[in-house]
């Protein structure tokens, strides 16, 4: 019975090298565990950058082409075109989709808030005609993207078709809209965002003017 036992049994030798077996598959286990983890990580953080990217692409595309070159008669400057841009903020007046509950003109101003560790910052208010209507809204403001290093506006201009044009830092008490907008952002983590052009309606404030006087005529 005893020599059976002992023939039956594992020796201390085989039990440490099973031991030592177990432990290295184990080690491989969690490392392929970990691998793949930071791996599938990587991947979400990479669609949520390509997602985000996206939203802001689709935001300037809707809203800059639809921009509509109004006069802002409700200022308390100087009567001017709603159109006004900066190198780092840009105000207009757009619409938004049919389906969306805002109705009428809406005025928008986008513009980086660098003190706000580096956000592009959206407000939205109804574009009305008069200060009494004007002051009765609130203007909702959203983030469009946070943890940018730089954000600039470029305004694009022709005089006439044999001229070259050229690239401008600000549009300011202009009658009319420019014919390009370029849009440049660069994040705080430097990843590749390419640069934004969108061209803009090219009806001066003036023709507007004289379209919205005939289409409320008729």
């Amino acid at each position: 019975m005893s020599k059976h036992s002992k023939q039956a049994g594992f020796t201390l030798i085989e039990v440490m090298l099973a031991m030592t077996l177990l432990s290295i598959m184990m080690v491989l286990l969690f490392a392929s565990l970990k691998i793949s983890a930071e791996s599938w990580n990587k991947g979400e953080k990479k669609i949520a950058e390509v997602n985000e990217k996206a939203v802001v692409y689709q935001f300037f595309k809707r809203q800059l082409p639809s921009i509509q070159p109004v006069w802002d008669e409700y200022s308390e400057n100087d009567r001017q075109l709603s159109f006004q841009g900066q190198e780092d903020k840009l105000q207009f007046v757009s619409v938004f989709p049919a389906s969306s509950e805002r109705k009428g003109l809406q005025l928008f101003e986008v513009f980086f808030d660098k003190a706000d560790e580096g956000t592009i910052k959206v407000t939205v208010r109804p574009f009305l005609q008069t200060a009494d209507q004007q002051e009765q809204q609130e203007a909702e403001e959203v983030v469009l993207l946070q943890q940018v290093e730089a954000f600039e506006i470029s305004y694009f201009t022709q005089q006439d078709i044999a001229s070259e044009g050229e690239w401008l830092t600000a549009w300011e008490e202009k009658e009319q809209l420019p014919a390009l907008l370029k849009i440049s952002i660069t994040l705080q983590n430097h990843s590749y965002w390419p640069e934004m052009v969108f061209a803009l309606k090219l009806a001066s404030g003036e023709d507007a003017m004289d379209s919205e006087f005939r289409q409320e005529s008729g």
